[in-house]
């Protein structure tokens, strides 16, 4: 079936693209979670023409890409986010939403697929967005993910805090199952100190010898 995506989607594509998919996997997951609507010709055609809109509004010269880099290189995205105590985002941030948000705040258009984002930002924190402007003209756009609300924390209370949501995941213990904090299991023996045993063998004797 092909479908629209209404959203980015990871590892499918991006918002507005026009995919192939399963049958199944539109009707139980992409179209019941508006994620993506059934790609009707006319719908398709609106889809290619925006594309072609946007082409012809991103940087087409060498000279064009340096002057949107100089603008990016000085801008500063902010997303506020829905996030959990931890600074896990109850979403996620993705390429396009970045493209929207340069076109908000700077109405300079760039091709979400231009993006470098290896996959979505899923915590609270301060990031380098790398872009591909142009042939051999690259920038890196500092974009803040905040709680919604709030403000960003020092970036120990963030390293802190991501700390403790793995060690929770996996579930406070060393790899094995057993507490990282847990003596190493041993024999029972081993676990008495060496002076209990004296004493009992000295009281075992003075026992004997008040017999006699």
């Amino acid at each position: 079936m092909q479908v629209i995506l209404l959203d980015d989607v990871e590892k499918l594509g991006f918002r507005g693209d026009v995919v192939t998919v399963a049958d199944g996997y539109a009707r139980n997951f992409l179209l019941p979670r508006r994620l993506a609507e059934r790609a009707t010709p006319g719908k398709v055609a609106e889809a290619r023409r925006r594309d072609e809109q946007r082409a012809r509004q991103e940087a087409r010269t060498a000279e064009q890409a340096r002057e949107v880099a100089a603008v990016l290189g000085k801008t500063v995205l902010r997303f506020e986010v829905n996030a959990g105590p931890t600074g896990s985002l109850f979403g996620s941030v993705t390429a396009g939403d970045v493209a929207d948000e340069i076109w908000r705040v700077r109405k300079i258009r760039v091709d979400r697929r231009k993006i470098a984002l290896d996959e979505p930002i899923k915590r609270i924190g301060r990031y380098e967005v790398p872009i591909h402007v142009f042939e051999d003209v690259d920038v890196a756009v500092k974009t803040l993910v905040v709680p919604e609300g709030g403000e960003l924390p020092p970036e120990e209370e963030l390293a802190a805090a991501e700390a403790a949501e793995a060690v929770a995941a996996d579930g406070g213990s060393d790899g094995d199952g057993a507490p990282a904090d847990a003596p190493a299991p041993d024999d029972a023996e081993s676990q008495v100190p060496d002076d209990a045993f004296d004493r009992a063998a000295d009281a075992a004797l003075e026992a004997d010898a008040e017999q006699r």
